[in-house]
């Protein structure tokens, strides 16, 4: 049986080498060593747990280490001893580590502690245990130090987000009030140009007709008539060109489908691309007008100028959806594709002012690579589906 450390504090008379080696090996330890029999009671400690618990080490042999250190929890509401997880540990054969409690000092001050229970194990029958513990107050203010900083600095994040946050909402309102204003003023020159312009061509038109019919015996002041004539229908479709790239009037007398309609039939035939067209309006859906509308129409032309200006492509994938809940277009090509760097560039405005469109009234705008191969002996190459989703209300 091994020998008891108590007797190496207790009496001086019988110490032989060995008790002074394990004496010296247990008092030259910074952490805090004690034994307990089977009640509990303490048979040997080392002098780093004495003073850690406030005692002389002969005040602590004998004494019940649970009465005596581990009565309470850290806010002082009493530690019934058939829950401890020392004594529980031994009595039923296993180990335990703790670090989550507290030892108490003789002066009634608590202490942070880690501890770890262990049996001690003579001739096959467990006699008790040995106890380490330590003092891990600093640790525990350092985490606790740490967590406040943590704190500190998520709370510091969450506000800045808040601000980048509101600065964003901001930024988007601006840029939503700019391309309104710019519709606004597209509609309002395209107005003027029609009721000024046109009206003055038209009138100059009539007033070259009469001339013309009044020369009939000069053929050079006719010639010049007709090719005043033709000049001012030249005018007519540049004017009536310029209206409708300022403002499609179809877009406000006949609403945001047939504009789109309009648009497809235009880059069609400006592009020459066979183009596999889809419009699926379900009936109880609400088209949308407005804002929401012009946002919807503008980046549908800029899906389609995208294709015919970078794609390459061969074919061309229309496709638009409306339902009560949602406005979905999509327009997919089998070109070159586009690369992710290229997209997510500072300078990729097109793209970007898609994206706030979008953005502005809850909708989403996806950028990714073509799902549909090119008919045999096509040429093509991964190719670019642009899919725009925009939320609607009953009402929009």
């Amino acid at each position: 049986m091994m020998p008891r450390i108590s007797d190496v504090h207790s009496t001086g008379s019988d110490s032989d080498l060995l008790r002074d080696k394990l004496t010296l090996l247990l008092d030259s330890t910074g952490e805090g060593i004690y034994g307990i029999d089977l009640d509990g009671r303490c048979t040997f400690i080392n002098r780093a747990g004495a003073d850690m618990l406030g005692y002389r080490v002969e005040q602590v042999l004998g004494k019940n280490m649970h009465d005596l250190a581990h009565h309470s929890h850290e806010h002082g509401e009493h530690y019934p001893e058939e829950a401890c997880p020392i004594l529980m540990a031994f009595r039923k054969g296993e180990s335990c580590r703790v670090d989550q409690e507290v030892f108490w000092r003789a002066d009634g001050t608590s202490f942070p502690v880690e501890y770890s229970s262990y049996q001690i194990v003579d001739g096959g029958q467990v006699r008790g245990a040995v106890i380490t513990f330590s003092d891990i107050s600093k640790r525990r203010l350092a985490e606790e130090q740490l967590q406040r900083a943590k704190a500190e600095l998520e709370l510091r994040v969450a506000e800045r987000t808040r601000e980048l946050s509101a600065a964003l909402r901001q930024v988007r309102q601006l840029s939503a009030h700019a391309h309104s204003v710019r519709e606004d003023e597209r509609t309002r020159i395209a107005r003027e140009i029609h009721d000024e312009l046109g009206s003055l061509l038209v009138a100059l038109k009539l007033d070259v007709n009469w001339m013309a019919k009044r020369v009939d015996d000069r053929e050079p002041v006719a010639r010049k008539c007709e090719a005043m004539n033709r000049l001012i229908e030249t005018a007519v479709d540049n004017v009536g060109r310029i209206i409708t790239d300022l403002r499609p009037s179809i877009l406000d007398h006949q609403g945001l489908i047939a504009a789109l309609e309009w648009q497809v039939q235009e880059f069609s035939e400006a592009t020459e691309l066979p183009c596999e067209v889809e419009f699926d309006i379900a009936p109880e859906a609400f088209v949308p007008d407005g804002a929401k509308a012009t946002a919807a129409f503008r980046i549908f032309q800029e899906m389609l100028s995208n294709v015919a200006r970078h794609a390459q492509a061969t074919q061309v994938r229309i496709a638009v959806r409306l339902t009560p809940a949602e406005l979905a277009m999509e327009v997919e090509d089998n070109g070159v594709g586009a690369a992710r760097d290229a997209l997510e560039a500072s300078t990729s405005y097109g793209v970007m002012g898609m994206r706030e469109r979008a953005l502005h009234f809850g909708g989403a705008l996806v950028i990714a690579g073509a799902r549909f191969a090119p008919d045999d002996g096509a040429r093509g190459g991964p190719g670019t589906l642009v899919c725009l989703r925009l939320p609607l209300s009953s009402r929009n």
